[in-house]
């Protein structure tokens, strides 16, 4: 039986009854990124001369789209923990055990940005460069829902900062090895690689002045090699293409696509982010098609 005295435990519950109500460490973690992601997002839009209240009111769509995102991804990618002979399909709504694909969210709450910034008359690209340092803090602490329910842990190792996971857990997830107890703690590896591309990005953005979305795509492209090689000290279940792991595949194609379009998006950040509500009014009336168009 392997022993590791350095290591630190795994927390003894993630849920907590509030009389008939259950409060999921997970889901905490979730919110709390979400507010740290919007608190920072306000004020880097308004130091761009954005309007006071514009990110939460992307956020307000922006977020429910990315959890679909987020959870679609997830099935997809590991449709047999769900449908299998065995399995119990309708456990793939359960979102609060766990199971939130960071690019099936960014994708598809990156749709729901589109269309919220639409509405107001906003470039994407440049609401996109404000909020990208807020998404990345939002998912380092979106992270510590996973060491809550004990998942998506590393290779077994005796580490000092190895993370004990307790195999009796009923939500711990695949990759649990009899004689052994500790583990990499890859959520938390995640986590600090997320600060410090929030980190690099605010750096970047002061100095060289990103703009046109370049911001966003170097928080994507930073993101993308840290989740490659953390994902290839997983052990929980994954599905594999060529021998390598989907979300290493996936990781790759993110990088190539966010170094894509800093070489190919030049140019001076945008002085004008958000009209002014008249301009954004007859914006969104040029969207909306008139009534003799659909007559017949």
């Amino acid at each position: 039986m392997q022993v590791n005295l350095a290591s630190f435990p795994s927390p003894s519950q993630g849920v907590w009854h509030l009389g008939p109500v259950p409060i999921r460490a997970y889901a905490l973690c979730i919110i709390a990124g979400v507010v740290a992601a919007v608190v920072l997002g306000e004020r880097r839009w308004q130091a761009r001369g954005g309007r006071k209240g514009t990110v939460t009111d992307v956020a307000a769509l922006a977020v429910p789209f990315g959890l679909v995102g987020g959870r679609l991804y997830h099935v997809i990618t590991s449709p047999q923990l769900y449908f299998a002979s065995g399995r119990h399909p309708i456990e793939a709504l359960y979102v609060w055990k766990g199971g939130l694909g960071i690019p099936g969210a960014l994708l598809l709450g990156g749709v729901g940005a589109w269309i919220a910034c639409r509405r107001r008359g906003i470039p994407l690209p440049a609401f996109a460069d404000a909020v990208a340092p807020g998404i990345a803090i939002a998912q380092a602490v979106g992270r510590f829902g996973n060491y809550f329910n004990q998942e998506l842990f590393g290779r077994a190792t005796t580490l000092p900062w190895a993370v004990r996971i307790d195999p009796k857990d009923p939500q711990a997830n695949t990759g649990y090895l009899e004689g052994h107890s500790t583990y990499h703690p890859t959520f938390l590896y995640e986590s600090l690689w997320n600060l410090g591309v929030a980190g690099v990005v605010i750096w970047a953005d002061r100095r060289f002045k990103l703009g046109r979305g370049r911001a966003f795509a170097l928080y994507v492209a930073l993101y993308a090699v840290g989740r490659a090689w953390i994902e290839l000290l997983r052990a929980d279940q994954a599905n594999h293409i060529l021998g390598v792991r989907v979300n290493v595949w996936t990781s790759v194609l993110a990088f190539v696509c966010a170094v894509a379009w800093i070489g190919t998006h030049r140019g001076p950040r945008e002085e004008v982010v958000e009209p002014r509500d008249e301009e954004a009014a007859s914006t969104a009336a040029t969207d909306v098609p008139s009534t003799s168009e659909h007559t017949t």
